[in-house]
């Protein structure tokens, strides 16, 4: 194996994963065509693993990017009690957050292999691109001209992030992209296309952090140093890579609709199945 060579392999998949995880397009999709294209030349064990738990350094971004808003002390004062060193609200965000992870949560973790199995191939992505792509279009038609009634996620009430969470179990299904559906059931549930976003990218944390949990405990902690070397690369770039999307994709969105991501997930869509046809 040339070390140096794989190396230069996880900068890919993390430049990958650092731009797909937050755009609604659908990071597992665009992972599935560069496999093919770029290989990595470790056990298919490992590869599993590593494109689900590459993903830390997606969401160690997300913390970076949002820490004022999602660390919960300051510093308070003596007589002022535990509550002095708590900030409320962001200990209620964080409690939505909770909430609107739990429908994945129970769905994902006890059929976690059987959808591995049975969902992760190239006919399911495709459609499920192409499905979401229209979506999001027909939404966005939807929407002209009506103002959403939450502007920040901050104001995100209990009974919309458990629908938001709903909308998150769709996302167990490989191609729909997890930022995609969320964003959508943000969308419909009346929030703006920042503040649906921003909540997003919240749940993102303990999500993902819970199935990067869960696929390390599966593989095991005995890596080589090559493995282990792939893997820090890997979640370093997609750390680095997202820092740069999730400014770009905010700012994107507070000026265009998402009309475009569903077009490019409509195109992505037919480019897999027709590849996979032909092969």
């Amino acid at each position: 194996m040339n070390l140096m060579m794989e190396t230069l392999k996880a900068v890919l998949f993390g430049v990958v994963e650092g731009v797909t995880e937050w755009l609604p397009i659908s990071s597992t999709g665009h992972m599935i065509l560069l496999d093919e294209f770029v290989r990595l030349q470790m056990s298919d064990a490992f590869k599993e693993m590593f494109n689900v738990v590459i993903q830390l350094g997606a969401i160690l971004a997300v913390v970076v990017l949002y820490f004022p808003k999602l660390w919960p002390f300051v510093r308070g004062h003596k007589d002022g009690g535990l509550l002095s060193w708590v900030k409320m609200d962001t200990v209620g965000l964080w409690l939505r957050v909770v909430v609107a992870i739990l429908p994945s949560a129970l769905v994902g973790i006890p059929f976690d292999d059987w959808m591995d199995a049975h969902l992760h191939n190239a006919p399911v992505v495709a459609a499920m691109l192409v499905l979401y792509g229209a979506a999001f279009i027909l939404i966005e038609r939807r929407q002209t001209n009506r103002r959403a009634r939450i502007q920040s996620a901050e104001l995100i009430d209990m009974r919309t992030a458990l629908l938001i969470g709903l909308f998150q179990v769709l996302s167990l299904v490989p191609g729909t992209s997890r930022s995609g559906a969320t964003i959508l059931g943000g969308i419909l549930m009346g929030c703006s296309r920042a503040a649906a976003s921003e909540f997003s990218f919240f749940m993102s944390i303990p999500t993902m952090a819970g199935a990067s949990l869960l696929k390390i405990l599966k593989f095991g902690l005995s890596f080589t140093a090559a493995e282990l070397m792939i893997l820090l690369v890997g979640c370093a770039t997609a750390f680095v890579v997202s820092i740069v999307a999730i400014r770009t994709f905010i700012g994107y969105i507070k000026r265009h609709s998402f009309t475009a991501f569903g077009w490019y997930r409509i195109a992505l869509g037919a480019l897999v199945a027709v590849y996979f046809l032909l092969r």
